[in-house]
């Protein structure tokens, strides 16, 4: 800034600027001081602990900044800010908040907030928000100064104006630039001399011309004289003077000026004069945060909000016009598997090419939206059948499931979609919405990869599983589940040589349930773990009872989930079962699937070998029904494998059957393990067992499942 075209003589006895004040509003003292210390020697500084004393600050005193929290103890900071707006006070308040939610910096900025700082502030960025209120609030001083002593000091005025951040000017009656500072040779290109005599529509955007003819037309008197308005001021020959933008975005304020000798009734319009301040920069910051509110961030697809507002007016739109409308949710197969295998960064990758995707198979009156995690939602208005939606829902399939590269290695990405028509379907965005997805979760328990539409039964089969989930939560409180055991023999011997036990609910509504009923919802909801502690517990309770009954070769078999070996501490939880009851561990058995073993071998095979380094006997379960398990053997600590019943159930009617279990034996006598075959139902399947080799088994033929006080009968001691 240049030296001040004037002495101090020129206004001897003039008032001197006076001190700028700040005032801070916070509740916490600690950031108060923080505050004062940031800004000690830049203005003087009050401080109030609350949004009332805040008020009564304001209300008696003057202040240049308000430094103003939005979470204050009384009431909030943007009532606060919305008081002081309706009583006209003139302070530039600086919005303070630690709140994530974008909402409170939109609500602040359009509130009349000058500037909004996120908690923990920068301090860097807080001064500089300070300083630029202090700084505005003195051209502002200073513009006030300048309309009180203009006819004494035409200098003074110059010098302002062509210092000031803003464009200044002045028409004619009209509408030719009689005046116009430099600053609009740096915003916008033009020459200040250029533009002398030219309409004022030479700086206004083609699309904004209108609004602007409202401002400069003003031909009012009094309190109604001025006129603001927002327009798009166009660079020199529409070229790009700002980043990539050909225009500036102004607040434009514009005042008529008047002969002021003439009859106030008859007073002569002769131009206009106002000031158009660049607030490009604040627009941005708005569409930013606006854009924020009602986007996905990854992959700038509209949000759940947004999607739910357009579904309502779509709605509404076909109803009027009874069209039909489809909403179709789409998740993602295995992005779980991505994410764990790949990383988060392939996993965000994969969705934004997904959303590519989908992008490619809509109609421009379509939208697509992402809900979260994996989970897409479209709608298609304007349907004539609603058998027109398979043909999208094809197209995303194989658009979809095209293949693409994850970590340097080929994948192929597939989809489960469910399908809900309007009106058909339902008539309320809830509805729609929670349709689709019900159809999206038949698809995927149906095996995934596919599409579906939504019918009625499933809310039925919701309602059911929401029921049978929240008895679920409750079943190990009110001690609900029972365990019914298996015996196990030897055919050598003719001895009982273990148990197996089986979980069992007893439903107060739907009686006693197998496992089937419950077991992957159990999974699916986490409670899967705490029902295994108990399983672990009770089981290793009655085993105690047992040993001390003098049947101590006895050892337990039990099932373990997928589920239950992500737990970090599950190692420690299987040991200590036996060892709280006083029996060994080697009494244990742990029964875990060939598809685990698969999935995650890693991780199973070292929690695995911790199990047997402890004692704990480890069987594979139902083996044989994948075969490429054979290659993993060699590496899994594993004690035992069983046979799984449906060889058993085929010997004597498949010659094949036979053959595997054949090949079962060798293997389990060529890797040293203990073998047992599951499900044996008569003494034919039980003698060709033991002719192929197969000397230990269980099943009906021996004994059902029984609970703990019905099944010492087989116990030989």
């Amino acid at each position: 800034m240049g030296e001040l075209p004037y002495s101090s003589l020129d206004f001897a006895g003039a008032a001197q600027e006076p001190v700028q004040r700040i005032l801070i509003v916070d509740d916490e003292a600690r950031l108060r001081d923080s505050y004062r210390e940031l800004l000690a020697g830049r203005a003087e500084i009050v401080e109030c602990a609350d949004g009332r004393e805040a008020m009564a600050r304001l209300d008696s005193d003057t202040f240049d900044v308000v430094l103003l929290d939005i979470r204050l103890p009384d009431i909030s900071g943007l009532a606060v800010l919305q008081w002081a707006r309706q009583r006209a006070i003139s302070a530039i308040v600086i919005m303070v908040s630690a709140d994530p939610d974008i909402d409170s910096a939109i609500d602040a900025l359009r509130g009349g907030a000058g500037e909004f700082v996120r908690k923990p502030c920068d301090p860097v960025l807080l001064l500089r928000a300070v300083e630029r209120a202090l700084q505005r609030r003195r051209l502002e001083r200073s513009h006030a100064l300048l309309a009180a002593r203009l006819e004494q000091s035409e200098r003074l005025h110059r010098f302002l104006v062509e210092q000031a951040p803003d464009i200044i000017y002045t028409l004619d009656e009209a509408g030719r630039f009689v005046f116009v500072n430099g600053r609009v040779e740096s915003l916008l290109g033009f020459c200040r001399e250029e533009l002398v005599g030219q309409p004022y529509t030479e700086l206004v955007h083609e699309e904004d011309r209108e609004r602007a003819r409202y401002a400069f037309a003003e031909r009012r008197t009094g309190g109604r004289a001025s006129a603001n308005v927002e327009i798009r001021l166009r660079c020199k020959n529409d070229e790009v003077v700002h980043v990539d933008n050909r225009f500036i975005v102004a607040m434009l304020s514009a005042t008529g000026i008047y002969e002021t000798e003439m009859p106030r009734d008859a007073l002569r319009f002769m131009g206009t004069y106002g000031i158009a301040r660049d607030i490009t920069e604040r627009k941005r910051a708005e569409e930013k945060i606006s854009f924020q509110a009602f986007h996905d961030l990854l992959t700038q697809l509209p949000n759940r909000v947004l999607f739910r507002d357009r579904l309502a007016l779509a709605l509404s739109q076909a109803a009027r016009r009874a069209t039909l409308l489809g909403v179709m949710f789409i998740d993602l197969d295995r992005f779980k598997t991505v994410n764990d295998s790949f990383g988060h960064a392939e996993g965000d990758q994969l969705l934004k090419t997904v959303a590519q995707r989908l992008k490619h198979c809509l109609r421009a009156g379509d939208t697509l939206a992402r809900l979260g995690g994996d989970e897409f939602t479209v709608m298609l208005p304007d349907l004539l059948h609603a058998d027109d939606v398979v043909g999208v829902a094809e197209k995303i399939a194989q658009e979809v499931g095209a293949p693409l590269m994850l970590g340097g290695q080929e994948f192929r990405p597939t989809a489960s979609i469910g399908i809900a028509v309007f009106p058909r379907d339902g008539e309320t965005v809830e509805a729609l919405i929670a349709h689709a997805d019900l159809a999206m979760y038949q698809v995927k328990n149906a095996g995934k990869n596919s599409f579906g539409f939504y019918s009625p039964h499933m809310s039925e089969a919701r309602r059911e599983r929401l029921s049978l989930e929240n008895d679920l939560q409750l079943a190990i409180e009110r001690r609900e589940f029972v365990l019914h055991y298996q015996p196990q023999f030897s055919q050598r011997s003719g001895q009982m040589i273990g148990m197996e036990a089986l979980l069992r609910w007893l439903h107060p509504r739907l009686g006693l349930l197998a496992p089937g009923g419950f077991i992957a919802l159990a999974e699916e909801t986490g409670l899967i773990c705490r029902i295994s502690d108990w399983v672990l517990q009770e089981g290793c309770r009655q085993l105690a009872l047992w040993h001390a009954d003098g049947h101590r070769h006895l050892r337990l078999a039990l099932n373990l989930s997928a589920r239950d070996f992500e737990r970090k501490d599950l190692l420690e939880r299987v040991v200590a079962a036996p060892a709280r009851h006083g029996i060994g561990c080697d009494r244990l058995e742990i029964e875990i699937t060939e598809s685990l073993l698969l999935d995650d071998a890693e991780d199973v095979i070292a929690t695995v070998r911790q199990l047997r380094q402890h004692g704990v006997r480890v069987a594979i379960d139902d083996f044989g029904m994948r075969y490429s398990s054979l290659n993993y053997l060699r590496r899994f600590p594993v004690s035992s494998i069983k046979i799984d019943q449906s060889f058993v159930r085929d010997l004597g009617r498949d010659q094949g059957a036979a053959s595997i279990i054949h090949a079962i034996v060798g293997i389990a006598e060529g890797f040293g393990l203990h073998l047992i075959a599951e499900g044996v139902e008569s003494e034919e399947q039980a003698r060709r067992l033991a002719d192929l080799g197969c000397e230990d088994m269980q099943g009906y033929y021996f004994g059902r499942p029984l609970p703990a006080d019905e099944i010492l009968e087989w116990a030989t001691p």
